[in-house]
């Protein structure tokens, strides 16, 4: 659709399915809802999934792959706790990768 002043402006119709009562809750509930999923996702899943390329890990050891997706989740909480605040997560990653002192010496400060 072109508006007035010439941009193009897209819409997309999402559908979801909730239990709660329409009699009780408001349109904008709903969309902080869906909302709130959506960051989980994007923060999380996210980063893990496609940075980290935690789907295509398996092992045959039962067990291990609940161990593997534990010590990301807590590897994704300590790079967002700590570090230099204007590199991004990945950002953060790499630098202690590439220098482990530097990631021991945040541990050590915080």
């Amino acid at each position: 659709m072109i508006a007035e002043d010439g941009t193009v402006e897209l819409s997309d119709t999402r559908y979801f399915l909730t239990s709660l009562d329409p009699q009780h809750v408001r349109a904008a509930e709903l969309l902080a809802a869906a909302r709130s999923h959506w960051q989980i996702e994007n923060s999380l899943f996210f980063l893990k999934d496609r940075w980290w390329d935690e789907d295509r890990h398996w092992t045959r050891r039962p067990g291990v792959a609940d161990w593997l997706t534990q010590l990301t989740t807590a590897a994704t909480t300590v790079l967002r706790l700590l570090g230099p605040a204007e590199l991004p997560i990945r950002g953060r990653a790499d630098l202690i990768a590439w220098k482990p002192a530097v990631g021991l010496a945040m541990l050590a400060a915080a």
